[in-house]
């Protein structure tokens, strides 16, 4: 692959080793299908729905807190104080509503499948939604073959920020983090690659609460994947 100065330039001049993608707001616009399911599990419980643009900014942080999010009209500090118990069975409708929904309006960003079809360095998919929606979604784009690994919200003790799932992929594909480039669309992606001292780039599409990306000062800011590329 034949790297942009502005790539090579966060590697000394050299290329990254190993390439870490978030999922949601950077390869794919989820939204319209998760907020369908959140909408569908609010009717169900006799609520109103939430809509896209609410749920939009309320995506990055796995299913429980999205769900967490839509109960409490976004309000951070009462989605956090609800008691799993109280979560639990409103996560049932949505995963039912989620599963059934998931490949009807998931779109792919311009330039994601003429990037992924160019990689010629392992790649290693970092998200943090759950794992039981992650994999049908790859396979209904064709996209395993892509991905060295997948690590999802639920598979380690922590997920994005935490510097957690990054250092983790690192060590499977023995990479250094200095070698490694994380792409994400969110400050969750921005600081998750900070604390693990690995070079970020930000696509500036994203959902990223409804806040502009460069407010979390990623290295490198990009409105195509492509631009990637030389």
């Amino acid at each position: 692959m034949n790297w942009s100065a502005a790539v090579t330039e966060l590697f000394a001049g050299q290329a990254p080793e190993l390439l870490l993608f978030d999922l949601d707001g950077t390869l794919i616009d989820s939204v319209p299908d998760l907020a369908a399911a959140i909408d569908q599990m609010l009717k169900h419980f006799g609520r109103e729905p939430a809509g896209v643009t609410n749920v939009s900014h309320w995506v990055g942080n796995g299913a429980d807190q999205l769900i967490r999010r839509a109960l409490t009209a976004g309000d951070e500090d009462a989605a956090n104080a609800l008691a799993a118990s109280e979560v639990e069975p409103w996560r049932q409708v949505f995963d039912d509503a989620y599963l059934s929904a998931l490949h009807r309006a998931t779109g792919v960003y311009p330039g994601v499948q003429a990037l992924l079809d160019q990689l010629s360095l392992p790649a290693v998919l970092i998200t943090n939604k759950p794992r039981l929606f992650t994999l049908p979604l790859l396979q209904s784009l064709g996209w395993q073959e892509h991905f060295a690994g997948v690590i999802c919200g639920d598979d380690l003790a922590e997920k994005k920020p935490s510097a957690l799932p990054l250092l983790h992929a690192c060590e499977q594909q023995r990479c250094a983090p200095q070698a490694a480039l994380m792409i994400g669309d969110s400050r969750n992606d921005i600081a998750a690659a900070k604390a693990a001292a690995v070079a970020s780039v930000a696509v500036s599409y994203g959902y990223n609460h409804g806040e502009d990306i460069a407010l979390s000062q990623p290295d490198l800011l990009l409105d195509n994947l492509l631009e990637l590329l030389a």
